[in-house]
């Protein structure tokens, strides 16, 4: 087995909403309780990181592991505009002395997926009022947990709500091209499953005039611009300026800071005939956010699989090949194809901020981490600057609109007593630590 050297990363991610519980004023708390919701169950109490991060770390610390990372919530910061909970920003002080305490680098995530329900009724990461308010949010935050850090992530998938955009657009032409052939055995099959995020896209279709109706009374808008949501090409200008806001930020307060944000990358694989199309994902996908981030310390690269493209668009994996629970394609070896295709243009450094599977067979997870590790070390050996590797994810968790049925997580958790049950995985990954 290779190891990493000393200063290498290894490290496990989580995002607050999945798995602190109670996130009561977040739009993804009031989505889970809605009547037409496209979640299969709400998060509740989630596996109680809030008050047990102390054991997660540890346990993170006694398997060998170097680095956590880990978002604030800014529905707990700011739950109303304008007004923040001196508190919620103290917890998060708490937990990152917790990691330094146990030798930990702790990686803060700014904003991973979920946001303030008042935020939605402004018009969400739609609105152009968003970019000032995730930099006052930012300048909140990061003034009082910003002299213990030395990296930061101001936005998780920044480019998460373009894929949800594209894959709903081909849903759509697949459900019209059903109904043409009348055949009810050409459905829409997995089309979700080419988004790197527990989300239940054909539901999310199929409810949208019940959600529009609700989301007049529980959000004052018949649209909820959700950070997930479908977005739009003003949207993700949106999002790009209110990273470029927050980096200014963080840059005027704390210069030696670290920063970047993390973009959903897949292997994209053309075959015969699909070259163009793969060309117009990948830019879809990375290039066209190059202006953005060209500026950035790092960028945080999350991938879990391959994309095969032909010249009709995606295709499903291939026939006999192993799916994980998200209908993934086992493929570690994307990782590598990622780390060197994004090194060709992004000149910061690289880290890889989520990289896993979701497997009931823990022994797979182990092989992905292996293979995974090994291609991270082949473009380490041929100079590329990867400088860290957070597995997705620490714990067995609440995968967004699927629920608690998806077990990426190097522990499991009983979620009836909370109880902690390290998988041998956990420790497999802390051996690559030198």
């Amino acid at each position: 087995m290779d190891q990493f050297s000393p200063d290498f990363l290894i490290g496990a991610a989580t995002a607050a909403h999945q798995v602190e519980g109670n996130n009561t004023g977040s739009d993804c708390w009031a989505m889970e309780h809605m009547e037409h919701t496209t979640y299969n169950e709400p998060s509740l109490d989630a596996v109680d990181h809030y008050h047990r991060y102390r054991e997660d770390i540890r346990l993170m610390a006694e398997a060998g592991l170097n680095a956590y990372r880990f978002s604030t919530e800014w529905a707990r910061i700011e739950p109303e505009e304008g007004r923040f909970d001196e508190a919620e920003a103290l917890h998060y002080l708490d937990v990152i002395r917790c990691c330094r305490e146990y030798g930990l680098e702790p990686v803060v995530t700014l904003h991973h997926f979920s946001s303030p329900k008042w935020l939605i009724t402004k018009g969400g990461w739609e609105a152009e009022s968003t970019v000032e308010d995730f930099a006052r949010y930012t300048r909140y935050i990061v003034g009082k947990l910003g002299s213990e850090l030395r990296y930061i992530c101001t936005i998780n998938e920044a480019n998460m709500g373009i894929q949800v955009a594209a894959i709903a657009k081909r849903y759509t032409l697949q459900m019209m091209a059903k109904a043409a052939r009348t055949q009810a055995d050409n459905g829409p099959g997995r089309s979700d499953g080419a988004v790197q995020a527990g989300f239940n896209l054909e539901k999310m279709m199929a409810g949208a005039k019940g959600a529009a109706e609700e989301n007049l009374r529980v959000f004052g808008v018949e649209k909820a611009e959700n950070f997930t949501s479908m977005r739009t090409l003003k949207g993700d200008q949106i999002v790009c300026r209110a990273h470029e806001a927050a980096r200014a930020v963080i840059r005027e307060l704390y210069p030696a800071i670290r920063v970047g944000l993390t973009l959903s990358l897949h292997d994209i694989q053309a075959v015969e005939g699909g070259e163009a199309n793969a060309e117009k994902e990948w830019a879809d996908e990375f290039t066209h956010y190059l202006p953005c981030i060209r500026e950035d310390d790092f960028l945080g690269v999350q991938n879990y699989t391959r994309t095969l493209t032909g010249p009709e668009g995606t295709l499903p994996a291939p026939e006999g090949a192993e799916l994980t629970q998200m209908d993934y394609e086992f493929y570690p070896q994307a990782l590598e194809h990622v780390i060197r295709r994004v090194a060709a243009d992004f000149e910061g450094d690289l880290l890889v901020t989520e990289n896993g599977i979701a497997t009931n067979d823990d022994s797979r997870r182990s092989a992905f981490i292996s293979q995974a590790l090994s291609g991270v070390h082949s473009c380490i050996r041929d100079g590329l600057p990867v400088r860290g590797y957070f597995h997705w994810s620490l714990l067995d968790n609440f995968e967004w609109q699927k629920g608690y049925s998806m077990t990426f997580g190097l522990i499991a958790v009983d979620r009836a007593t909370q109880t902690r049950y390290p998988k041998e995985s956990l420790s497999f990954l802390g051996s690559f630590r030198g």
